[in-house]
């Protein structure tokens, strides 16, 4: 049976921390900055960490990491 291939724009997107859980980036981050308060765009810099129920399909994409 042929390996399994990682799905490479999840590859790109997340990343498996220590403890077992997959860290993403915050969305809203990219553009129309100005009128997003300093706060909000501080809160978007710190990772994200990705649900339960998304982290099962997330094994499946990237069975490898």
């Amino acid at each position: 049976m042929p390996k399994m291939k990682s799905h490479r724009g999840a590859a790109k997107r997340f990343k498996l921390t220590s403890g077992g859980l997959w860290k993403r980036s915050k969305a809203n981050k990219s553009h129309k900055l100005a009128k997003k308060s300093s706060i909000r765009k501080r809160r978007l810099r710190q990772p994200g960490i990705v649900s339960l129920s998304e982290q099962k399909k997330l094994k499946r994409l990237l069975p490898y990491l």
